[in-house]
């Protein structure tokens, strides 16, 4: 096991395999078993899958949250019991909407939603997943959950396959995001292709290919483990300051804007140790630190 490597990986996940797949190979190079990724991609989906390694999976909850943005191909006239082209069809109706319909249709989806998220997915009811409960031809009744598409704009339309580009909340399914769409349309719908072009400020421009992760250049493709949360702002510390936190102490900071609960903590040397959180008695609390290895 290599305890020394750490960061993270901005991957390029290819279609056919697991988030979970990803995951293993990643361990298999990096010759590691402390590796975690930041956000499911279901197997007929590709693109941006974030992978942190080391004692960067610590941070796997900081980029979990952050907005995702996905190219989706939707297959209307057909709906599948997982949603998506994976699945068997279940019924299939016409297509008789118009494009103002389609219009109207979209901007149901625009803002804060309610949507109940697919059967066939990893959501834990009773202790078990819901795909599990699924095969098993059990009857489940799944709640509603809040979610929100910030950008919903339509890239192509050739009947029966709309292109759309959606930027969302985590926890948004864009699975089911199809399925509700073509029952407004009244005609159903699955997703056909899916790519995440985004997590947050990671981007596809900036992913490695799956297939090009190697042990020989896997250090050049890895980012720092601050880069997981550097949507946060940065405060430098004192060594007699980093020595508290470190200690687990509170530590009095005056330049603190007001905005500002969390942040990236670092030392006089510019070594990222952590993540501080802003009290009520306008110091800094530790609360998430790296020691220095």
């Amino acid at each position: 096991m290599n305890s020394l490597v750490e960061g993270m990986l901005n991957i390029d996940k290819p279609a056919g395999l697991t988030s979970h797949d990803v995951v293993n190979r990643v361990r298999r190079v990096a010759g590691l078993r402390r590796v975690g990724h930041a956000g499911t991609l279901d197997p007929l989906a590709t693109g941006v899958l974030l992978v942190c390694l080391g004692r960067a999976t610590r941070l796997v909850e900081y980029l979990v949250g952050q907005p995702k943005t996905y190219e989706v191909m939707i297959r209307l006239g057909q709906n599948t019991d997982t949603y998506d082209a994976e699945g068997a069809v279940v019924a299939e109706r016409p297509c008789h909407f118009t494009p103002d319909d389609l219009t109207t249709a979209l901007a149901q989806f625009r803002g804060p939603i309610q949507q109940i998220p697919p059967l066939y997915s990893a959501i834990k009811k009773e202790g078990q997943p819901l795909y599990k409960l699924a095969r098993q031809g059990k009857e489940v009744e799944i709640e509603a959950r809040a979610v929100t598409i910030y950008e919903l704009e339509q890239l192509a339309f050739d009947l029966p396959l709309l292109t759309l580009r959606i930027v969302c909340s985590s926890g948004t399914y864009i699975r089911s995001l199809a399925h509700d769409l073509g029952e407004v349309l009244g005609c159903g719908g699955h997703v056909a292709a899916l790519r995440r072009t985004a997590v947050g400020e990671f981007t596809l421009d900036t992913a490695v290919p799956l297939g090009t992760l190697t042990p020989e250049h896997l250090n050049t493709q890895m980012l720092p483990v601050d880069t997981a949360v550097r949507h946060l702002p940065p405060v430098t510390f004192t060594e007699a300051e980093t020595a508290c936190l470190w200690l687990g102490q509170r530590v009095s900071w005056q330049l603190i804007h007001p905005q500002v609960q969390l942040a990236r903590a670092y030392t006089p040397e510019n070594l990222f140790i952590g993540i501080v959180q802003l009290q009520e008695t306008q110091e800094w609390q530790p609360h998430k630190m790296f020691h220095s290895t």
